[in-house]
């Protein structure tokens, strides 16, 4: 008897006499010499590199192409591995190649360069279906590197830099826009604010000056009341020595002609009045 030790990622496919007898999990198992075959089966995820390849595009761009398969034995289907490929890496490699072509040719080169995930997940479906009946499980696929033809690769360079020129310039716009409009929107802030204080300064020097006009009103009113309260104690004599004593300063100027008011007349009636009544009672005492 022979001791096979069995780890738990491994399953033991074992023939008798050369035929499939059973599928035995982890731990230690015993078979026979000469009569079982004892065959180990990894179940571990593991890859694939597909080297570069060269396909064509459905607008007939020749593009190179490398990508890595994913892939693992399902632990219910194991013996397949065994019973249904003679080389599995080998198959799946030819697959993939193949694989990769149809989808590729079946693409324009601008879709081939923009929509990689798309591709993965088509040759990820289209291998699986293939690698199934092996008992193994496609993962996924992933695409390393797409090298498209060298003018091609030029006409991008131009076009990139052509898009990164064109973004410079419209970021460089768009800034000189922002900072007109900034500049702008501080110039109707500051005119807004330089109105507001002169307004508010028209306001307080009106309002100042109403209050002054006021003020001047009722102190000419108080005067103009005062000059009346005098006034209307002043009696006509009082009044007639005032004109005498203005009539005094008029004779002590340079001038040689001088104007009197027609009220003069009636100022000075009553001292002659008094001269003459003074003058009557002379004559009666005589």
């Amino acid at each position: 008897m022979a001791l096979n030790i069995v780890r738990q990622y491994q399953r033991l496919v074992v023939l008798r006499w050369g035929r499939f007898m059973e599928l035995r999990g982890p731990g230690a198992r015993w078979t026979w010499p000469v009569v079982d075959h004892p065959i180990r089966v990894d179940l571990r995820e593991s890859f694939l590199n597909i080297e570069r390849q060269t396909c064509i595009t459905r607008d007939n761009a020749p593009i190179a192409i490398d990508f890595l398969i994913y892939w693992k034995v399902m632990e219910e289907q194991a013996e397949r591995t065994v019973l249904e490929v003679a080389n599995f890496v080998g198959a799946a490699a030819g697959i993939a190649t193949t694989t990769l072509r149809a989808v590729i040719g079946d693409i324009s080169l601008d879709d081939v360069l923009a929509k990689r995930e798309d591709i993965n997940q088509v040759l990820r479906v289209k291998l699986d279906e293939v690698t199934a009946r092996w008992g193994v499980k496609v993962t996924a696929v992933e695409i390393r590197e797409i090298e498209p033809p060298k003018e091609v690769q030029d006409a991008m360079n131009r076009q990139m830099a052509a898009e990164r020129i064109r973004r410079a310039t419209i970021t460089e716009s768009e800034g000189l826009r922002q900072a007109a409009i900034n500049k702008a929107e501080g110039e109707k802030q500051a005119a807004i604010l330089r109105a507001e204080g002169n307004r508010q300064a028209a306001i307080l020097e009106a309002e100042g000056n109403r209050q002054a006009a006021i003020l001047n009103a009722e102190g000419f009113s108080q005067a103009l009341n005062l000059v009346y309260q005098v006034a209307s104690t002043v009696d006509a004599k009082t009044m007639s020595l005032q004109y005498f004593d203005t009539l005094k300063h008029l004779g002590g100027s340079p001038a040689t002609k001088f104007i009197f008011p027609m009220e003069f007349t009636s100022m000075l009636r009553p001292f002659l009045n008094l001269g003459d009544h003074g003058e009557q009672q002379g004559r009666g005492s005589g």
